[in-house]
């Protein structure tokens, strides 16, 4: 009741947001630095970030080590996994990027139609990962291994997304996302109308914020997505989520998560400090200087892709308390203009997975629009990986979205090339 509160009252700011003219995209600010310019590199060598001041005696080299650094069982790994490193996931084509590993979701529908999370037996029936959609495809001994039970009738691949950026990301004010959504039905006709969800910020306990990152939009804040990620892929816990899924053969103490002495950070520390310090992805120059990418982006307009994946957002001045309170806005990503191709909000475009995360029931079916900056990078889309051409994750998308595919349909097939360009230069 209280979250649903507290959405009804940012979406008031939001509405008087938009009403006077202000919806995050202010064209005098600067354009954040671009760039994939954290390679894979062990050593640690060649990288470069947004210029984002870090805490003493840490360095963006360490950072970006210890994102991409194995941990084993005397680190606490498991006892069930996904993977053993956060590169592992976040690979293509730098360090926090894409890849197209994927992780299993499961659940089933109550007798009123609600999504419920699956109680999975291990150990021969002798322990439960309960209440928990996400099922691990690892673990450290046979005993934990998951298997997914009859009762589970909803099957859902995830793909891993790109965190390259995601330090602007975090930066948006809610009320800038809220302004978004509450002018789509006006550009639509009433036909789309994107959700945006309150969820909780782990570091900031009882306050909550507009999520924006994984798919159901179930993380506002980078170091809770950190935390989240680290025990749910890599089943290591932290003062955020300091519990496993399960104790079976857990020799580790909780929390798992250690601290370094130099600087006194923890590794969720330095997940979310490397994330928040990547650059944007970029844009192909050459191709998007083309008349074709530049016709085509033209026609991405006209047909009305952008309505939800949006152009240009600009991000809360430096200093603007976000979080909960918990972060504010460094001078690096403050004031400055990305340009994702996302609204970051949750729709209906007919490839709904049926999972249910931090967001109500209503958004069993939705997905967070997948931003477009880096698409060039992609072999596979879609939150399943399950379309492999451009074409085909267009035509996929249905609901809300069914007039613009339409409108696609329509184009000719030069113009169809020339919108092809385009994406390809993203």
């Amino acid at each position: 009741m209280e979250r649903r509160k507290s959405l009804r009252l940012l979406l008031l700011a939001a509405a008087v947001t938009a009403a006077c003219g202000v919806i995050g995209i202010a064209q005098s600010s600067p354009e954040a630095p671009a760039g994939f310019d954290t390679p894979i590199n062990n050593n640690g060598s060649g990288i470069s970030g947004n210029g984002m001041d870090l805490a003493a005696n840490e360095t963006l080299a360490d950072d970006m080590t210890t994102f991409m650094e194995e941990d084993d069982i005397g680190d606490g790994l498991g006892p069930i996994y996904n993977a053993r490193a956060c590169v592992d996931c976040h690979a293509n084509p730098v360090v926090g990027g894409t890849s197209i590993v994927s992780e299993l979701r499961v659940g089933h529908r109550d007798f009123a139609g609600h999504f419920v999370n699956p109680t999975i037996t291990i150990n021969d029936g002798a322990a439960k990962v309960a209440n928990r959609s996400l099922v691990n495809d690892r673990a450290i001994c046979a005993e934990a291994q998951e298997r997914v039970p009859g009762s589970e009738t909803i099957h859902a691949l995830r793909a891993t997304t790109s965190v390259l950026g995601d330090g602007f990301v975090e930066s948006i004010d809610s009320k800038t996302l809220l302004a978004i959504a509450a002018s789509q039905p006006r550009m639509s006709g009433g036909r789309i109308a994107g959700e945006a969800v309150l969820v909780p910020v782990m570091e900031a306990p009882g306050q909550v914020s507009v999520g924006r990152f994984g798919w159901k939009d179930q993380q506002a804040s980078l170091l809770s997505f950190a935390g989240d990620a680290y025990v749910n892929e890599q089943g290591i816990t932290s003062r955020l989520f300091p519990n496993d899924s399960t104790s079976v053969c857990d020799a580790v103490a909780d929390p798992e998560d250690k601290t370094d002495a130099a600087n006194g950070l923890q590794d969720i520390d330095k997940f979310a400090s490397f994330m928040r310090s990547t650059k944007a992805p970029p844009r192909n120059a050459a191709l998007a200087a083309t008349a074709d990418a530049q016709s085509g982006e033209q026609l991405f307009h006209a047909i009305g892709c952008d309505i939800c994946h949006v152009r240009s957002i600009t991000t809360a001045p430096p200093g603007t308390a976000i979080n909960g309170g918990a972060f504010k806005v460094p001078v690096a990503l403050g004031s400055k203009v990305i340009h994702p191709y996302s609204d970051f909000l949750l729709h209906n475009v007919g490839t709904g997975d049926g999972i249910v995360q931090n967001g109500p029931q209503d958004t069993a079916n939705k997905m967070r629009t997948s931003p477009l900056w880096g698409l060039r990078t992609k072999s596979r889309l879609m939150h399943d990986l399950l379309s492999v051409t451009r074409n085909d994750a267009i035509l996929r998308h249905g609901g809300e979205a069914q007039f613009v595919t339409n409108s696609y349909r329509a184009l000719s097939t030069a113009q169809k090339n020339r919108l092809m360009a385009f994406l390809n230069s993203l």
